[in-house]
């Protein structure tokens, strides 16, 4: 089945150019240190809002710093921040979505009511909302990010085991004794796998947006690190002055949200039992 769905993913370059940008981005991250030219947190007050040049590729900011360090500093903030908002996300709505889907009942009912009830909030103010309680920083716009994307999880898995809780080898497991734990996480749960790849893709790029969104309102990322979305807040007053201080971070979040979803999208199709 990988290899089939392999071959079927190489047949789409969208999907092929949407992982290339994102094995460099993981590269990036990695090795900051060694691509970053400077310091990303080093400022010079003498060299503030210089145009891009050869001393300085991406130009720098209204303190000095160069913004291509960042950026490329940047990249292991919004990793960070999606990888883990969306293993947050999909171990919770997993465990919710196999639940309300396998027990039905009153459980189903109360967890589903639920998931309608945040699905109702536009996810960018339910998070404002999650984190104006708890208080900003990194660590509270993940925790929000990843309560706002567990009903997508949670609705996808309880569809899945809709379809196979009465499938035959799932009564065999429960006609030899097989817990109801051990048939959920055994029996069930594999056969949600190929759509939670393509969702959990998916889903890496809104966590990032958000999670973007978040510290451009002040809310996520606190400076003076370097977050993308923190840069687009810094730099908005300058807009008309120095454009490239907002361009350039603009520019890095437009372009990993666009390969996420061209990935995610070869995924789906390559995932996708009709078209193999």
């Amino acid at each position: 089945m990988l290899a089939e769905a392999w071959r079927q993913l190489r047949r789409q370059r969208l999907a092929l150019i949407g992982g290339g940008i994102l094995t460099v981005l993981v590269l990036v991250a990695l090795l900051a240190p060694l691509i970053a030219p400077q310091d990303p947190l080093a400022q010079n007050l003498y060299g503030r809002l210089q145009p891009p040049s050869a001393n300085h590729w991406l130009g720098t900011d209204d303190f000095g710093r160069d913004i291509l360090s960042r950026i490329v500093y940047g990249a292991r903030i919004s990793l960070r921040i999606g990888l883990v908002a969306i293993s947050m996300a999909l171990a919770g709505g997993t465990l919710l979505g196999l639940i309300a889907g396998y027990r039905g009942g009153v459980a189903d009912m109360l967890i589903m009511r639920l998931m309608d009830l945040m699905l109702a909030f536009p996810s960018i103010l339910l998070a404002i909302a999650i984190v104006a309680v708890i208080g900003p920083g990194i660590d509270n716009a993940i925790l929000a990010v990843s309560v706002v994307l567990v009903p997508q999880f949670a609705r996808l898995v309880r569809a899945s085991v809709l379809t196979v809780r009465e499938a035959t080898y799932v009564e065999a497991a429960r006609a030899i004794g097989a817990s109801e734990p051990r048939v959920l996480f055994y029996s069930v749960l594999p056969n949600c796998t190929a759509p939670l790849i393509v969702q959990g893709t998916l889903g890496l790029g809104t966590a990032i947006l958000d999670a973007a969104g978040l510290s451009f309102l002040g809310l996520g990322a606190q400076p003076p690190a370097p977050e993308w979305g923190a840069m687009l807040s810094g730099g908005r007053e300058l807009l008309l002055r120095a454009p490239w201080v907002m361009t350039f971070p603009g520019l890095a979040i437009f372009t990993v949200v666009l390969a996420l979803n061209l990935f995610g999208d070869g995924l789906r199709d390559a995932l996708d039992p009709k078209t193999t």
